[in-house]
């Protein structure tokens, strides 16, 4: 079945128009997304658990419009929930033993909100154990692979979530990012993701209430479809004290090129970066600059802020697994190694990142006193073997941590600014390379704006797995 006829690789914007149409129905939908289960995730590893109750929602969207009655905006797509994010009576193991048969008793407020929404929920994505990775691999379910190519990682941590949507199981994934888990999987495999403003999509529940690092949102195969999904669950909760205010969206479309003022910066955690995606990055910026749209480069060094984000990363494990600090060495390497950093710190440390933290968002708040928005690649090289935690060099220059790596993302999760990655082409192996794009606060609107233009002069079209299929 080609691209244009499957409903299950139609953007998410054209699945609700077709659903609300009566050209297709939600159990049609929902019936090509398994198809393409079916198809690629033996391989891919994307979804660890089905929703048995998917085909009695998608029902139930059908049955409402029957009677006469709209679902929601969402209504019939098919959306997979990052097995962090509690999904009442649907098994939740947070990628960890030690919560492999956990099943909660209520779903958590995104996932509220989708079904409020009329989204039918297809089940739980892969995810590294807590979440805690940049690559999806855990002890109960294995590893995810890159649809691109399935030796390699989809990235992290909400890589089963990235690979299902590149290859239609699903028309939405919910995700977190802390340091990059909504964008580094969209980059490594080519759909789109956005960090949203933290709190702009409440994340209750939550052991660490006051949690300003860490984001909730939506990754999809274009940006469009991100301001469509986000849109309908957005706003603040009563029982989250850490909420944004609903931006102005704006238009959701593309960005006037003719209009644009952007920034580019190479390597802002200074760690080197591939030459592969150094020259898809500019690829695409001589794409952008003929169509119009003015890009400046600029020399913006965040390199300094390294070592504040593993202290607030450090900070921010303790505060969300202080009922569990008895039991450090039973976590997986990854979160131990997180706990026991933490540990460690002293409230003189944590004050300090802190105030780097504030130099982050004041250097990039006089940026954007002449640009538009900011562009830089989001992740230094390319997709490397599944088997790898994470690459041991970049640049030539070892990689002492697991986040290392990560750098150019983790830093621009600091000053709590949108920032959303999108596909800047694909580099000489053929393997997808994402654009980071930061906006002002509350720039969401013009963060997706921006992403939109630059994915129609950059389309990289599908990966080999469906395209060969």
């Amino acid at each position: 079945m080609t691209e244009r006829r499957d409903p299950a690789l139609q953007s998410a914007r054209e699945q609700a128009r077709r659903i609300h149409a009566g050209e297709l129905s939600a159990s049609e939908l929902l019936e090509a997304c398994l198809a393409r289960v079916e198809r690629h995730n033996e391989t891919l590893n994307a979804i660890v658990t089905l929703n048995p109750e998917a085909e009695s929602e998608a029902g139930a969207v059908d049955a409402a419009f029957a009677g006469g009655k709209d679902p929601g905006p969402l209504a019939g797509l098919v959306v997979g929930i990052k097995d962090v994010t509690e999904t009442a009576g649907l098994r939740t193991t947070y990628g960890s033993p030690l919560f492999a048969d956990h099943v909660p008793e209520e779903d958590a407020l995104i996932v509220r909100r989708l079904r409020e929404a009329g989204a039918v929920i297809l089940g739980k994505t892969n995810t590294p154990e807590f979440a805690a990775g940049g690559n999806t691999w855990n002890e109960v379910f294995g590893v995810t692979r890159n649809p691109w190519n399935p030796a390699l990682s989809a990235g992290g941590s909400t890589g089963g979530g990235a690979a299902a949507l590149a290859t239609g199981m699903i028309s939405l994934a919910q995700g977190t990012d802390l340091g990059g888990s909504l964008r580094i999987p969209a980059s490594f495999c080519g759909i789109s993701g956005l960090r949203p403003t933290p709190g702009l999509v409440p994340t209750v529940p939550a052991a660490y209430l006051w949690d300003d690092l860490q984001s909730t949102g939506l990754m999809a195969r274009d940006p469009e479809d991100i301001a469509f999904g986000l849109r309908a669950i957005s706003g603040p909760d009563p029982l989250s004290p850490v909420s944004a205010p609903v931006p102005p969206w704006g238009d959701s479309g593309a960005a006037d090129l003719a209009e644009s003022r952007w920034a580019y910066a190479g390597d802002i955690a200074r760690i080197g970066i591939d030459e592969g995606v150094d020259a898809a990055c500019r690829e695409a910026l001589t794409s952008l600059r003929a169509e119009g749209a003015r890009v400046e480069e600029v020399d913006l060094d965040l390199s300094y802020a390294w070592e504040a984000f593993l202290v607030l990363r450090g900070h921010w494990f303790v505060s969300h697994f202080e009922a569990e600090l008895h039991r450090v060495d039973a976590f997986g390497p990854n979160v131990s190694a997180n706990l026991r950093s933490g540990l460690a710190l002293t409230a003189a440390e944590i004050g300090a990142a802190e105030n780097v933290r504030r130099c982050v968002r004041e250097e990039l708040l006089t940026l954007f006193d002449r640009y538009d928005a900011l562009l830089t690649p989001c992740i230094a090289i390319p997709p490397f073997p599944v088997e790898q935690n994470y690459p041991e060099t970049v640049g030539g220059r070892p990689m002492e941590t697991y986040v290392d790596w990560i750098a150019p993302t983790f830093l621009l999760s600091m000053p709590g600014l949108p920032v959303a990655c999108v596909p800047a082409g694909v580099d000489a192996g053929g393997l997808p390379v994402g654009l980071q794009v930061v906006g002002p606060p509350r720039g969401e609107g013009r963060v997706l704006a921006v992403s939109s233009a630059i994915h129609r002069a950059r389309p990289i079209g599908l990966p080999p797995l469906v395209a060969e299929a």
